[in-house]
């Protein structure tokens, strides 16, 4: 259009201005509301006359051109005019999730929504809902239900319930004397002057130890608890007085190492406070002494449980009611365990205590660096450990017992640890007898000098799962790390036996143990048989003599020792053979070069049990007591450079599987068609080649159990100890290897979730124990402790290793729509231990459970959540570092 053309427009003409050929105008409102209307009846004819297919592609196309409001604006139109449906939860839901939900309701409210609906009552009539409130107050079934039988344990919760006898407070009183009875004035006159003696005693106790605290203070620490030793504008002076008799700054900085940890508090005064402290030996007995007879109808069972056995917390779970149970960390000391047992008693005398720990047949791993056998038994801290654990629990003539659930009874260190334990203590000392390869089932066997009709096993836990644990422990060691991880922020505020319980129940519920336990009638078959099968072991038990016994175990190691050349076979048959068969066939899946990684070893490795098998067998064939055995093993002992080469390569053989897993899709698939099947055992391959590590602890059980039944003239007594020196040296060697590779993994995991921070891996470093505290701020310093206010500055995390203490913060963020938080961590400094300065700080109205850790550099003022982490720490920590200064 020209430019003559343009000059004659209108205002009225531009406002007729359309967009996009369609003649809607711009700025006339009246305008373009009137043409939008005719559009839209226009197309509303035309989707009038579409077809069902046609409207449903112009619906499609609409919606993909709206925008998120737009689409929002529909939905809230359906919801407005549309009812939404709604669903029954139980009817949606797993049904485990749904027993689960209807757990957490009381008997009342399940008889109510019983009433809801079928659904409803078919759910809360299960017998895994009503069985432990029954089991709770006592009531057992006194049949076992049939398969088919619905609602037992709900019809006989009603029926007890039914026949309780309610009695008034005043009913009660004259039927049964109230509880608190008038005394005589003799019982009152005896009970004063009882507690006046013994009140006499406390104050002479604490009287000798403040004299002997006085005596062994430096002249530089001032009489309260708390001194100002660490403040450093007195560290000047005190080094000039120092110096003088030392002679080097070294020796004045462990010197105040040493004090600062002297003038810790002990276990009776964590806080600061003036409590009273513990009893001396010579008045423990006395003291329980006085116990009323009452209590001894009243003393719990007590089972100790190490967080180091595989799967723990199904352990945990398997505890019986009212059976005392306390988790403890590896990590802690022999103080702080006797704490925690003493905390749990609660001034209780136990019937029986049981130590569920590491170990094998020679000694007992209780506590990391507390490895508990004959050559540490007498050690002045060990010997105390047990002389007041043995306080805590009946004596012999009373029924009291310990039971350490490790197989100490199946060698002679073993039974040698359990005597010495007996005559330290007073206290009779038991353990199992039976080895069981491969497992943890020599729990589940005879025990040494049993004499309460039945296993302690029973004692403390239900024998059905703890028999599925024992099966599988190291299967389930595997499952439940993924699961601790996963649970860990929801249950890191809880306690640790509260969460190993909440934890082995969500396992026992995966396995599915309550259809196994419903299986009654089966199962109380296989009991009965199970008892007579054992009275006539037992009889023939008592007729046999060491020969018999010696013949018995012998057999065991042949047994076993075909087992596991069976399994390095299927690695030869299922894996090495086909893949050497498709390298020679123009088809291979792995190269020559990987196939000679990932088998040359093992084939060796068989190559060397196959003839150790065949020379075992040979000689049961025409065995006798006289025979011998110890030659064999020690032949075998001097050719295991085999498995050495093995080993050395162990960490290459699995990369190397990850690595072709990955680059090979005809690798991938010839493991996704072997791994795990029947042929296999239901094992992968890196699966079976963990046996040669796990073979060496059975060869030393089993041969200790040899050596006990062999005497001690028999000329196959030599070559037996032989053997068990080699085996024990070469044990040792793989126990090495797991421990630097484990303690690698691990402090590459905690420098990955620091934040900052500096390279930890180095020679002989180990984690011992994290702690969460608040970093605190004192307002002034100068005015005394009792008077300081503090505040909450931070969150620090502490990770404590052997040779330096890490300070970090801690801090939490939190996902959107999500109820988990993710920890996160900032590296602050790292403090040598030798160089690390402890005070304890007195509780008062303004502070709990603090202390302070003073560096050359930094000062932090920290505080606990409760005083047991306090008591915790501080003695976990003591005993670091003075470890790292004897070194």
């Amino acid at each position: 259009m020209s430019a003559e053309d343009s000059s004659w427009r209108t205002p009225e003409m531009e406002s007729f201005h359309t967009r996009f050929s369609a003649w809607t105008p711009f700025s006339n409102k009246s305008l373009n509301r009137q043409l939008f209307q005719e559009r839209v009846a226009l197309i509303s004819h035309w989707f009038d006359l579409w077809t069902n297919k046609q409207r449903q592609e112009f619906l499609f196309a609409i919606f993909l051109r709206c925008t998120k409001s737009q689409l929002r604006f529909v939905q809230d139109w359906f919801s407005e005019r549309m009812q939404v449906a709604k669903v029954d939860f139980s009817t949606v839901l797993p049904r485990f999730i749904s027993l689960y939900i209807f757990s957490f309701l009381s008997p009342k409210d399940l008889c109510a929504a019983a009433q809801v609906s079928w659904p409803w009552k078919f759910l809360t009539e299960q017998d895994c809902l009503w069985m432990p409130k029954c089991v709770k107050f006592g009531w057992f079934l006194p049949y076992t239900p049939t398969d088919n039988e619905y609602g037992a344990w709900k019809r006989h919760y009603v029926a007890c319930v039914s026949h309780l006898d309610w009695l008034t407070p005043r009913e009660a009183a004259a039927i049964y004397g109230t509880l608190n009875e008038p005394k005589t004035e003799d019982e009152e006159l005896l009970e004063r002057q009882r507690e006046k003696c013994l009140r006499k005693r406390i104050w002479e106790e604490i009287a000798l130890r403040n004299k002997e605290l006085f005596k062994v203070r430096p002249p530089w620490v001032s009489g309260t608890c708390c001194s100002s030793v660490l403040k450093p504008r007195r560290q000047p002076r005190l080094s000039q007085t120092v110096r003088e008799r030392v002679g080097s700054h070294e020796a004045l900085e462990k010197q105040l190492v040493l004090t600062s940890l002297e003038i810790l508090p002990k276990r009776s005064n964590i806080s600061g406070s003036h409590s009273y402290p513990l009893l001396s030996k010579k008045y423990w007995h006395g003291v329980h002494k006085n116990d009323d007879s009452s209590s001894y109808a009243l003393r719990p069972h007590f089972i100790l449980i190490s967080s180091r056995i595989p799967a723990y917390e199904m352990v945990v779970e398997s505890v019986k009611a009212g059976v005392v149970s306390v988790v403890y960390e590896h990590s802690v000391t022999l103080e702080s365990l006797l704490y925690l047992i003493e905390k749990a008693l609660d001034g209780r005398k136990a019937q029986s205590m049981g130590i569920f720990s590491d170990g094998d047949s020679r000694e007992i791993n209780l506590l990391q660096g507390y490895k508990i056998g004959v050559k540490n038994l007498l050690r002045p801290e060990v010997r105390d450990f047990w002389e007041k654990l043995g306080s805590y629990v009946a004596t012999e003539e009373e029924g009291g017992h310990v039971d350490f659930f490790v197989p100490l009874g199946a060698s002679e260190v073993g039974t040698e640890v359990l005597s010495q334990l007996s005559q330290l203590t007073g206290t009779f000392f038991t353990a199992p007898t039976g080895i069981a390869t491969g497992s943890y089932q020599h729990i589940l066997s005879d025990w040494l000098g049993s004499q309460w009709g039945k296993a302690p096993s029973s004692i403390y836990f239900c024998e059905a799962k703890l028999q599925t644990w024992s099966s599988f422990a190291d299967f389930l060691e595997e499952t439940l790390k993924t699961v601790r991880k996963q649970l860990y922020p929801l249950f890191k505020e809880l306690q640790k036996s509260i969460s190993g319980r909440m934890i082995g129940q969500f396992m026992f519920d995966t396995m599915g143990m309550t259809n196994i336990l419903n299986n009654q009638e089966t199962a109380q078959a296989l009991a009965d048989r199970l008892m007579e099968l054992s009275k006539e072991d037992s009889e023939r038990i008592l007729q046999k003599d060491s020969a018999e016994k010696r013949t018995r175990v012998v057999r065991e190691l042949l047994q076993s020792e075909r087992k596991y050349v069976q399994m390095l076979e299927i690695v030869r048959d299922v894996y090495f053979a086909p893949l050497k068969a498709a390298l020679s066939s123009n088809r291979a899946i792995l190269s020559a070069a990987n196939i000679q990684i990932l088998f040359s070893d093992i084939l060796q490795i068989l190559s060397l049990n196959r003839q150790f098998l065949d020379n075992l067998r040979d000689r049961l064939q025409e065995w006798s007591p006289a025979h011998c055995v110890g030659e064999i093993v020690t032949k075998f002992g001097s050719q295991l450079n085999t498995y050495t080469n093995f080993f050395n390569n162990y960490p290459v053989i699995l990369k190397t599987i990850e690595k072709c897993r990955e680059m090979i899709p005809a690798f991938r698939t010839f493991l996704k068609r072997h791994d795990k099947t029947i042929v296999t055992k239901m094992l992968s391959l890196p699966e079976l080649l963990l046996y040669p590590s796990r073979r060496f602890e059975e060869y030393l059980n089993l041969l200790y159990a040899v050596r006990l039944h062999t005497p001690a003239e028999h000329v196959d007594r030599g070559d037996l100890t032989t053997a068990i020196d080699q085996i024990k040296k070469y044990k040792s060697y793989i126990d090495q290897m797991k421990q630097n590779i484990n303690m690698k993994d691990h402090l590459s995991d905690i420098q990955r979730i620091i934040w900052g921070c500096p390279t930890l891996s180095e020679v002989n470093r180990y984690l011992i124990r994290v702690q969460d505290v608040a970093q605190l701020h004192c307002c002034d310093e100068e005015i005394s402790f009792s008077l300081r206010l503090y505040e909450h500055i931070h969150d620090l995390s502490l990770f404590l290793f052997n040779d330096a203490l890490l300070v970090s913060s801690r801090g939490t963020s939190h996902t959107p729509f999500e109820r988990t938080s993710k920890t996160t961590y900032q590296f602050i400094a790292s403090v040598a231990l030798h160089r690390l300065l402890i005070e304890n700080i007195p509780d008062s109205k303004y502070v709990k459970n603090a202390f302070i850790l003073q560096g050359p550099k930094y000062k932090w003022i920290c505080a606990t959540e409760v005083e047991d982490e306090k008591f915790l720490w501080l003695s976990v920590l003591r005993n670091a570092i003075k470890s790292s200064m004897e070194k």
